[in-house]
């Protein structure tokens, strides 16, 4: 009975006002309450895409606990509105918010509840909805989530209705290897302004930098294996395993061309990325990569969780904007190894 009442509706819909409607929808709240779930969820993928679907049922079927009940309404259907969805998405699991999250032209307000109570991927997916709108609460909820997020930075810091404000506290929280895979692919006069708020906060954290070391002797050491064409990757990692900062940071900046002052300076910040892209220019592998993390000041850096997404990140670094960044910092002033 049900089907064949479904059958009539579908074959009718576009003729019918709403009294029709509502009279389908006392019928329908009748049949549907003892059917089972698999008879619910087709019910549901029919009438999921119908402008003028019964609206009482649509409702009750998006509220459905069974998500494949719940799904194909909460998906597609355009007879849900604010109401519904912000009651759905503040109430029922992941599963119904990832249902949500993909709809075509969410609101602010849905979209605030879905990145607030939402899970990473709820999350990204609204993030990656064009058609999804986002207020200026919704946009601070998900900078504070990309802190410990860099894949999700990245796609924040693509949304082009990303607040100026918010956008430069993104900018700045986020690692080097996402600044730069954002500068890589932001419109000339974006770049320009991305290039200027992270000068800025590259002199702001070299005001923080401790007073210049000492590097004679550990000069003397890196030049004169230089000179027995024995400087290479190995003496480097070789360097910082037996935990000689002065000799790494020289042997780095020799092998990158980069300053000696510059590569100090990067390798004291807070964030191991400067290392991450030094080394994946010049063609190092990851273990290197790891030692010369280990042997920063202060212990920054090594922590399981950091290196493990340390890792993640020069995985994913290309070799050509690390190379891009690199020859940024070669024409840096300073005093180069040679």
């Amino acid at each position: 009975m049900l089907s064949g009442i479904t059958g009539l509706f579908l074959s009718g819909a576009s003729r019918l006002n709403e009294d029709h409607v509502a009279l389908f929808d006392a019928v329908f709240e009748r049949l549907i309450e003892d059917i089972a779930a698999r008879a619910r969820a087709e019910l549901s993928a029919r009438l999921a895409p119908v402008e003028n679907a019964p609206p009482k049922l649509v409702r009750r079927l998006a509220s459905d606990d069974d998500i494949l009940v719940a799904a194909p309404m909460l998906e597609h259907s355009p007879r849900l509105v604010d109401d519904d969805l912000l009651r759905i998405a503040g109430s029922k699991e992941q599963r119904h918010l990832r249902a949500i999250s993909g709809r075509r032209g969410l609101s602010e307000a849905v979209s605030d509840v879905l990145v607030q109570r939402g899970d990473r991927e709820v999350v990204h997916t609204v993030v990656d909805n064009q058609g999804a709108r986002l207020s200026e609460r919704g946009f601070t909820t998900l900078v504070e989530r990309a802190a410990d997020d860099s894949v999700l930075a990245e796609k924040v810091g693509r949304r082009a209705d990303i607040p100026p404000r918010l956008f430069r506290t993104l900018l700045m929280q986020t690692t080097e290897v996402v600044q730069q895979r954002l500068l890589a692919k932001a419109r000339p006069e974006t770049a320009a302004a991305m290039r200027r708020v992270l000068a800025k906060g590259s002199e702001e954290i070299g005001a923080k930098v401790p007073a210049a070391r000492n590097f004679t002797n550990a000069r003397a050491t890196v030049l004169a294996l230089a000179g027995q064409g024995k400087l290479g990757e190995p003496a480097l990692a070789g360097f910082a395993k037996e935990n000689r900062f002065e000799e790494t940071v020289v042997a780095l900046a020799e092998l990158t061309t980069v300053p000696i002052e510059t590569v100090d300076r990067l390798m004291a910040g807070d964030r191991p990325d400067p290392v991450l892209i030094l080394c994946k220019a010049a063609g190092f592998g990851w273990q290197t990569v790891r030692e010369i993390i280990l042997v920063r000041p202060d212990g920054k850096g090594t922590s399981t969780q950091t290196l493990d997404a340390a890792y993640a990140n020069f995985e994913r670094l290309s070799a050509s904007t690390a190379q891009r960044v690199t020859r940024f910092w070669q024409i840096q002033p300073g005093s180069h190894a040679t």
